[in-house]
């Protein structure tokens, strides 16, 4: 994964998160129940923090501060963490299909190998 691309997608993450959010506040408070509503906030939330995280890995790579191919796997990690992880929380609540919940700690797992892999991309610098 290249820099630019690393920030562009974190730039896309993040202008949906803020979109996602708008539409629980607006469109789902009064549909769903305040625990679903609850599970749909912690997607928007998680999204957000991996945003920031991919902008993050795009520092790494565009300055080279770290090892790059570190870096690089841990954009992957957090992008498809992202879109597991948030994603299930996300059709889960709309949808209502609980076993969207097992789907759920897959991107989980990818969010946290994302972390290990940027601390091993800044610890080699």
């Amino acid at each position: 994964m290249t820099a630019r691309l690393a920030g562009g997608l974190g730039a896309v993450l993040g202008f949906l998160a803020v979109a996602f959010g708008a539409f629980g506040a607006h469109a789902l408070r009064s549909r769903l129940s305040p625990a679903l509503l609850e599970t749909f906030e912690t997607g928007v939330r998680y999204q957000m923090y991996h945003a920031l995280a991919l902008l993050a890995c795009a520092w790494v790579l565009d300055r080279r501060v770290g090892d790059a191919i570190w870096g690089a796997a841990a954009a992957w990690l957090f992008l498809a963490g992202s879109v597991v992880f948030c994603g299930s929380l996300y059709a889960l609540t709309v949808s209502g299909a609980r076993w969207w919940g097992a789907v759920t700690p897959l991107g989980g797992l990818a969010l946290l190998a994302g972390w290990a892999c940027l601390a091993r991309a800044l610890w080699a610098a």
